[in-house]
């Protein structure tokens, strides 16, 4: 494993997923969650949790470019990389829909949090492809 290669790579991939995450709930949900503001934290605005998302997004990041890394990089297309990014997208959709059977959110936001999970996902694949560069054998 390139262990320089794989440090870049898990802050570019936490840099795409907060850059991703702003544009799909910071401008193309925020008027779903704002019609649903009753399912969500009062003091979001504040940023009192900003902490915790960045670290779930770096654990996203840390997890997507270690697994890649570790069994995907070596002879990978980019094929490959769309692939891994739309199958690690569709294993994480999994939570939206427990989710959905959980807690009351809506049917809306269900299939918005997958298209662009998915679509996120995909997006990543081809950003770890691209920046990730194992050792040559």
């Amino acid at each position: 494993m390139n262990i320089k290669s794989l440090l870049i790579s898990i802050v570019v991939l936490f840099i795409a997923i907060t850059v991703t995450d702003i544009l799909i709930h910071g401008v193309w949900l925020s008027p779903v969650y704002e019609a649903t503001k009753s399912l969500w934290r009062a003091d979001m605005a504040s940023g009192a949790y900003m902490g915790w998302l960045h670290a779930g997004h770096g654990l996203a990041a840390v997890a997507f470019t270690m697994l890649w890394a570790a069994g995907f990089a070596q002879n990978a297309k980019l094929s490959c990389g769309v692939k891994y990014g739309a199958m690690m997208a569709l294993f994480a959709q999994a939570n939206t829909l427990i989710t959905y059977a959980v807690q009351p959110i809506t049917l809306e936001i269900v299939w918005k949090w997958m298209v662009s999970g998915v679509l996120q996902g995909i997006i990543l694949g081809i950003v770890v492809f691209w920046v990730y560069k194992p050792l040559k054998k």
